[in-house]
């Protein structure tokens, strides 16, 4: 079982020297890729949020055994002004997301891509007030193949079955940026979305070699006992999403919120130092550890 330590987690002193020659430019920081990941939702027990997570490939050279939400980085194909969509504009995604416009198109289109790629779920349908009721036939099946090879791009795979984006069935959650000392870095938004009536996930991605539906909360709970391994954001959203008692309420939570990038820093922790988090999750770790 891969571990790693969860928030606030002890940092060896050298990480503060350098975090203060990527500050003080002695070091050049990676450029960090953008990318989209959705929270994949379904009522569990007593209607408590259940969470789609795979576990990644531990050959993978990113997050290797870690639990992780559907999701990757932007294709350039992503940025196709062409797609059919319902929902909100690309603009309005854009002051949500804070981003420039074609971004902000960009990730909409990550995120129901990628969310289709990894667990066989399409947040699509005929009209807004329609949405697609199963993909698990095999002509389904090849297309998604064709999408996760390039082979296809996600514009010519909803117009050929007279499809449009229901960008309407996501939600703004949060945005994580890789700290600056990460050779490999990711700009990503998390986005929140229910399992559309009808449709199934399926073990289909071939980055994970499992996937589990788990309330949020037990997720939490798992990681907590070394049993379910994740990196700090997929941690800590699942920690505030288990607080929330059922789907109505994650997603009303997220109709009001826009998308304020947050970077972990280096932070004095008792003697030590350790990465910061967002001010607002710090009661919820700060519970979990007294």
């Amino acid at each position: 079982m891969t571990s790693i330590p969860l928030p606030p987690v002890p940092l060896p002193e050298r990480f503060l020297e350098l975090s203060r020659e990527y500050a003080d430019g002695r070091r050049e920081p990676a450029e960090p890729r953008n990318a989209a990941t959705v929270v994949l939702m379904r009522p569990g027990a007593a209607g408590r949020p259940e969470v789609y997570l795979m576990r990644r490939q531990l050959s993978m050279d990113f997050a290797g055994g870690m639990a992780v939400f559907p999701g990757g980085g932007v294709d350039p194909r992503d940025f196709d002004h062409s797609v059919t969509w319902a929902g909100p504009p690309p603009a309005e995604w854009a002051r949500l997301l804070g981003t420039e416009e074609d971004l902000a198109r960009a990730l909409v289109c990550a995120a129901v891509r990628e969310t289709y790629e990894e667990s066989g779920v399409l947040l699509a349908g005929t009209s807004v007030d329609n949405v697609v009721a199963d993909t698990t036939g095999e002509d389904w099946e090849a297309d998604r193949v064709a999408l996760e090879s390039r082979e296809l791009a996600m514009t010519d795979f909803l117009e050929r079955r007279g499809l449009v984006l229901r960008t309407d069935l996501l939600g703004i959650w949060s945005g994580w940026l890789t700290p600056v000392f990460e050779p490999k870095r990711y700009r990503t938004w998390f986005f929140v979305a229910r399992l559309p009536e009808g449709q199934r996930t399926r073990d289909v991605s071939t980055e994970s070699s499992e996937v589990v539906w788990l309330t949020a909360a037990e997720a939490a709970d798992r990681a907590d006992r070394g049993d379910l391994a994740m990196l700090p954001p997929t941690y800590l959203t699942c920690l505030e999403i288990g607080t929330h008692r059922d789907l109505d309420e994650v997603m009303t939570a997220s109709g009001g919120r826009t998308v304020d990038m947050f970077m972990p820093e280096v932070e004095a922790l008792g003697d030590g130092f350790t990465l910061s988090m967002p001010d607002q999750l710090r009661p919820l770790v700060a519970a979990r550890r007294a």
